[in-house]
């Protein structure tokens, strides 16, 4: 008797087991054809489909492990949008910033192989075409810049360097451009050393953009580059007394294709100021930018020191 009343409760239990198996196996099935359908719905290009899972659910880890990696492709498709739209407008900005200076270029050495001009109009116009073509190879040189910065096979080399006896050398090339421009220099760097870790070139590029930067765009009659050393950081100051950069600006100025205003040139790609910050924070440093309109404009970049 005992062992029918055993048997009969242990069949039930069987029975109970079974049932909730089903359940669950069902529930979990349901969930299954569930994420399948999502899936299947982020597979058709709709990437703000998530798969919802209580977390008391067998399927739950699966499901937020399915949606953390939706997350990261979609981030990394928004990512590969943004950088086909800055192409396309690479290419837009391309096509108008060459053409138009290599139509006046062609033109000008045209009309002076030709002998439509002679004597002192000869001389001009070679010496127009002379900087027409310095401003093309300048914009092609910022182009090749943004593109291999951006590229996967591009690294930096950083080593440990005397940075004032470096920027000294890259400074004593822009001497003669600036007394050609008129433009009245103050170079202040510290006699003794300041070491720190940088790639040599990248450093030669940051430095040479800013400077170009103010020749091109400023309009201003004076330049003071300094160098001083602060408690954990190697400052190195850009100022000018050009226009200025207006507030409204400010926050945009280190972003990809922006240009400032127009009372500020419209020569360039917009993308030096972009060139300048990525190669800064790619050697572990920072930039920051002040300016007042119509008083000054100073660009300050910082790396640390290497004691």
């Amino acid at each position: 008797m005992l062992l029918d009343v055993i048997l009969g409760i242990l069949f039930c239990l069987a029975l109970l087991l079974s049932i909730v198996c089903c359940t669950k196996l069902m529930r979990v099935k349901r969930k299954l054809s569930d994420m399948a359908e999502a899936l299947s719905d982020i597979q058709a290009g709709n990437g703000n489909r998530k798969i919802l899972a209580a977390d008391n659910e067998l399927t739950a880890e699966l499901s937020f492990k399915m949606n953390e990696i939706v997350y990261a492709y979609e981030e990394q498709l928004s990512q590969l949008r943004s950088a086909d739209e800055t192409n396309r407008q690479l290419m837009t900005s391309l096509s108008h910033d060459v053409r138009t200076p290599l139509t006046t270029l062609l033109g000008y050495l045209d009309a002076v192989h030709r002998g439509v001009v002679s004597g002192k109009a000869r001389e001009d116009y070679l010496e127009i075409s002379r900087r027409k073509a310095h401003d093309l190879k300048e914009y092609i040189d910022v182009l090749f810049d943004w593109f291999k910065l951006n590229s996967s096979e591009f690294s930096l080399s950083i080593e440990r360097t005397e940075l004032a006896e470096l920027t000294r050398n890259i400074l004593k090339d822009w001497i003669p451009i600036f007394e050609e421009k008129n433009l009245i220099y103050e170079i202040e760097l510290p006699e003794k050393p300041l070491l720190t870790r940088v790639d040599l070139d990248g450093y030669a590029r940051i430095i040479n953009n800013l400077v170009q930067n103010v020749i091109n765009h400023s309009q201003a009659t004076q330049i003071k580059i300094e160098m001083v050393k602060q408690e954990s950081n190697i400052e190195i100051c850009i100022m000018d007394n050009g226009i200025g950069i207006e507030k409204a600006d400010l926050q945009h100025i280190f972003q990809r294709l922006y240009k400032c205003d127009k009372g500020r040139s419209n020569k360039g790609s917009g993308l030096g100021l972009a060139i300048v910050r990525q190669m800064v924070e790619q050697m572990d440093g920072r930039i920051t930018v002040q300016s007042e309109p119509n008083q000054y404009t100073n660009f300050t970049v910082f790396f640390p020191l290497d004691a």
